[in-house]
C-alpha cells in the first residue's frame, strides 16, 4: 500500500490568491505547496486589465514584498474612463492624469510576478483536485484526478467560483446573477481597428442602455477586449449556436469556433444602437466567448473548521461591477499568510484571526458589487453610472 504524500500546508488553486499567500509565508520563511489544474503556467492566456486598489491589492503586494516590481508593469493611461450612451453620445471622458489610486496592470503580468516571486517547484502543475475529505484533528485528504492523494496540515481552498474545498466548509454554491457575458477581442486595434481604438479610448469603456451594454478596455499589447453585457435568463447564452454546430450551441462557457452565426445572433440585441458600437460586435477577431455572471450570496460565511479555509472566489465570488474580484483575492492571501506566520504552532488561532477579518470585508464588497450590477444595468444606465461617479468625484475632494 503507497502511503500519501504530506505537506504542511496545501494550497488548492494557482490564481493570484494562492500565490500571494504561497509568497507571504516564503517571505516568513513557511513553505507551501501550490497544485493548479493548468498544465503549465503558459496553458492559456490569463487576460484583461486589472485595477489594483490602494487599500488591498497594492497593500497586499506591499505584503508581499513586490510593490515596487508591481509599478514598473503598470499600464500607463490605464485608469483613463469613458462612458457612452446607445447613440455613441460620450457622457464621461476622464482621462489618466496620473494621480489616481488603482493604475492598471495586465493580469498575466501580475500572476507572473507572483509566479517569479515564488521558489521553483512550489506549484504543481495538472494537479486537478477532484475530492477533498476530512481525516480528524484539522488534516484532510486530497485526491487528484491522475488518482493521486496527498494529506495536509492545512487545506486553503484558492479555486475558485467552483471550489472542490468550499464544501467543507459551506454547503452553499454560486447562483446566477441575471448577467450574462459575451466576451470578443478586436487585435491590433490602432492598425486594423482605429475607430473602435478611438471609441474606447485608454482605459476603460462603458456603452450602456436598455438594461444591456458594452463594458471594454485596452490592453497592453494594442488589443481591445470588449465584454457585451446583457441582463438575461440564465438559458439565453444556449440559445446561440457559438460552435458553428447549426444549433443553439451555447454552453455559457467555453470558446466558440465559427463566430459569424453568433455574432448575427448578438446584434440582434443591439438594433437601433450606433454603428460604431454594433461594429464592435461585427468586426471582433477570432472567436466569441459566452460566460454566465454568477455570485455567492452578500454575507457568505461559514463556521470554524479545523484545518482549512477559503480565499478569493472560492470565499466570496461576486459579480466583477465593483472591480474588487482580483483586488480582494491578493488581500486575502496576504492576510491569510501574515496571520499565520504571526501564530506560528497555533493554526486554529491564525484562521480564526483571518475569518474576523475576511467575512466582513468581504461583506461590504459584495454588497458594493451588487450595488453596482445595479447601476450598469439600471434602466436609466448610463446616466445612472455617471452620477455615481460625479458621486465618487465629490467623496474624494
Amino acid at each position: 500500500m503507497t502511503t500519501a504524500t504530506h505537506h504542511p500546508i496545501a494550497i488548492i488553486g494557482g490564481g493570484l490568491g494562492g500565490l500571494t499567500l504561497a509568497r507571504v509565508l516564503h517571505v516568513h520563511g513557511l513553505a507551501a505547496a501550490v497544485f493548479d489544474l493548468e498544465v503549465s503556467p503558459e496553458a492559456r492566456t490569463q487576460g484583461g486589465m486589472l485595477d489594483i486598489h490602494e487599500e488591498t491589492g497594492q497593500a497586499a503586494l506591499r505584503e508581499a514584498r513586490l510593490y515596487e516590481e508591481f509599478l514598473a508593469k503598470v499600464h500607463p493611461g490605464g485608469e483613463a474612463m469613458r462612458v457612452l450612451d446607445k447613440r455613441a453620445r460620450v457622457l464621461r471622458d476622464a482621462a489618466d492624469d496620473g494621480t489616481g489610486a488603482r493604475p492598471e496592470i495586465d493580469r498575466g503580468d501580475l500572476r507572473d510576478l507572483l509566479l517569479s516571486s515564488l521558489p521553483e517547484g512550489t506549484v504543481r502543475w495538472n494537479t486537478k483536485a477532484v475530492s477533498c475529505r476530512a481525516l480528524g484533528d484539522g488534516r484532510h485528504e486530497v485526491t487528484l484526478a491522475d488518482g493521486g492523494v496527498f494529506t495536509t496540515d492545512l487545506l486553503v481552498g484558492a479555486d475558485g467560483a467552483w471550489s472542490r474545498v468550499r464544501p467543507l466548509v459551506s454547503a452553499t454554491t454560486p447562483a446566477y446573477t441575471g448577467i450574462s457575458f459575451v466576451e470578443l477581442d478586436l487585435f491590433d486595434a490602432d492598425t486594423r481597428h482605429p475607430e473602435a481604438a478611438k471609441l474606447i479610448g485608454d482605459g476603460m469603456f462603458f456603452a450602456l442602455g436598455d438594461e444591456k451594454g458594452f463594458l471594454a478596455h485596452r490592453e497592453t499589447d494594442g488589443s481591445l477586449h470588449v465584454y457585451v453585457a446583457l441582463r438575461a435568463d440564465e438559458t439565453w447564452l444556449s440559445t446561440i449556436d457559438f460552435t458553428g454546430a447549426g444549433t443553439g450551441a451555447g454552453t455559457g462557457t467555453g470558446t466558440g469556433t465559427d463566430p459569424d452565426t453568433a455574432k448575427a445572433a448578438l446584434l440582434t440585441h443591439f438594433e437601433g444602437w450606433a454603428p460604431p458600437l454594433r461594429a464592435l460586435i461585427a468586426d471582433a477577431d477570432g472567436p466569441l466567448v459566452p460566460r454566465h455572471i454568477h455570485a455567492l450570496p452578500i454575507g457568505h460565511h461559514w463556521p470554524r473548521v479545523p484545518g482549512t479555509t477559503l480565499l478569493g472566489d472560492a470565499a466570496h465570488l461576486m459579480s466583477p461591477f465593483a472591480g474588487e474580484g482580483a483586488n480582494l483575492a491578493l488581500i486575502d492571501g496576504a492576510d491569510l499568510g501574515r496571520c499565520l506566520a504571526e501564530r506560528p504552532g497555533d493554526t486554529e488561532a491564525a484562521l480564526a484571526a483571518y475569518e474576523k477579518i475576511l467575512f466582513p470585508r468581504s461583506e461590504l464588497t459584495a454588497q458594493d458589487s451588487a450595488e453596482g450590477l445595479k447601476t450598469i444595468f439600471d434602466p436609466s444606465a448610463p446616466q445612472s453610472l455617471v452620477d455615481m461617479f460625479a458621486q465618487f468625484d465629490t467623496d474624494r475632494h
